[in-house]
């Protein structure tokens, strides 16, 4: 087969610029036409943290001195106080209504479980006759208000 006849410079020249055509059309229909894609992260520089070389420091012995603010008292056994964990009894299986805020007219928050234990944060509070310490769930930060003293019993800590 000869193909000679097909391959003269016209039909070279004219399949060539057949191709740019359609390269021009295809950038303006897709390429510049459609709208460019732009992060909404926006710039966000690096942190860097500068740390000092070491510098020599004299072997100074400070002697400690007592400061009454920072003594953490120590609790009677069986006395509920702030940092204690407390457990929930004397329900009779029903829960307790823990409150957000100490006394009867608070909105229940959530009914802890018969046995579940606590951690004590803040209190005491006085109010509509009880004592109210305010717990804190250990594995839920979530699970957190006001119960009264009469349904709480100081357990170990887990």
């Amino acid at each position: 087969m000869d193909l000679k006849p097909y391959l003269n410079r016209w039909t070279v020249f004219g399949a060539i610029a057949v191709a740019g055509i359609l390269l021009i059309i295809t950038l303006i229909i897709i390429g510049w036409t459609s709208p460019r894609f732009t992060p909404d992260v926006g710039f966000a520089p690096a942190d860097l943290t500068m740390i000092p070389a070491p510098t020599h420091t004299p072997n100074v012995t400070i002697a400690p001195t007592l400061d009454p603010s920072l003594v953490t008292p120590t609790l009677a056994p069986g006395a509920i106080g702030i940092g204690a964990y407390v457990q929930i009894s004397g329900t009779e299986g029903e829960g307790l209504r823990i409150r957000s805020i100490a006394g009867l007219t608070g909105d229940t928050v959530f009914f802890g479980g018969e046995s579940e234990v606590f951690l004590v944060r803040d209190g005491p509070q006085t109010a509509d006759g009880y004592t109210w310490w305010y717990l804190v769930a250990p594995y839920d930060e979530n699970r957190a208000g006001w119960a009264a003293a009469e349904f709480l019993t100081v357990v170990p800590s887990p």
